[in-house]
């Protein structure tokens, strides 16, 4: 399926859903009135599960990433960040262009509380040798070129922590390597300072591919969820951060 496709299936399950809910306005006929909808965020958040899966447990397309238990107000920040411009991608922007941020906060809320099971993690076809490059990377870092080991920020277990820092098990290697392009590309931003942005311009083409294919072939621990806040002293200050 093209680009253009995937938007228009969207968009259309997006006016979809606001139809059932109540956000449109109107019936299918103008003599009928309008059947009163569930007002309860489990209807309110309908426009999401076409990609993300009804409690955002994510899907096989790599696009989309599962969202079910991460942190709250890393959650609140990306809603955020796609209504405002910081992150580009038409479906987001247009789905939350007028949404306030209370509502943002019951939407966060609502999929960080989902605690699903983990798909199986992705089988990679890298050769041993680059993904021991993409492990060293994730717990030692590069430090001859200012990288910092992913764990520093989002952990020992790399679930993330409370309030802000996602974890990165259980995406796949393309949304991984995707999002890394993007903040090079300036495509994604966050609050300044923009630590993923500066990390993300010091990393190698084959840096990415290394971490980002090691990451998604990791299976989720005992417990998967973030790690409390205050449990450890992230490697960096991040604007991002609640």
């Amino acid at each position: 399926m093209n680009r253009s496709s995937m938007v228009n299936r969207i968009l259309r399950s997006v006016a979809a859903t606001l139809a059932t809910v109540g956000w449109a306005s109107g019936g299918a006929l103008a003599d009928t009135p309008a059947a009163k909808a569930p007002d309860t965020i489990d209807a309110r958040v309908q426009g999401c599960s076409t990609c993300h899966g009804n409690v955002g447990q994510g899907t096989t397309d790599a696009s989309f990433p599962r969202i079910a238990g991460k942190p709250a107000g890393y959650l609140f920040n990306q809603l955020q960040n796609f209504r405002d411009g910081r992150r580009s991608y038409p479906p987001m922007n247009y789905l939350l262009e007028y949404l306030h941020d209370d509502y943002f906060t019951d939407m966060a809320a609502f999929f960080s509380a989902q605690h699903v099971p983990f798909a199986p993690p992705e089988k990679s076809t890298l050769p041993a040798s680059e993904l021991a490059a993409g492990e060293h990377l994730v717990h030692q870092g590069d430090a001859a070129h200012g990288i910092p080991p992913c764990m520093a920020c989002h952990g020992p277990q790399l679930n993330g922590i409370n309030p802000g820092i996602p974890g990165l098990i259980g995406l796949h290697s393309r949304y991984i390597s995707g999002q890394i392009e993007a903040w090079r590309a300036g495509t994604r931003h966050a609050k300044a300072p923009d630590c993923m942005s500066e990390i993300a311009n010091r990393l190698t083409e084959t840096q990415i591919t290394q971490v980002a294919a090691w990451l998604a072939a990791q299976s989720a621990t005992a417990a998967p969820g973030p790690a409390a806040q205050g449990t450890w002293k992230t490697a960096l200050a991040c604007g991002s951060q609640p």
